[in-house]
């Protein structure tokens, strides 16, 4: 699947898919949500992604999950 078709199939996920979708991928790459250091530049450009994308979240941050 290429870059559009992905941005695609996220712009038609729920607000809810998109959410657990993030965490599964966080989760596979061993990130937890707020983990990101402020001015610290990541390896990967995809894991500086989902760490932006789950700040947007406030719900994601609570640690009762």
């Amino acid at each position: 699947m290429n870059k559009e078709e992905r941005r695609k199939e996220f712009q038609s996920m729920t607000s809810q898919e998109r959410q657990e979708l993030i965490l599964i991928k966080m989760k596979a790459k061993g990130i937890e949500v707020g983990s990101g250091v402020p001015n610290k530049k990541y390896d990967s450009e995809e894991v500086y992604e989902l760490i932006h994308i789950a700040n947007c979240f406030p719900e994601l941050r609570t640690k009762d999950k």
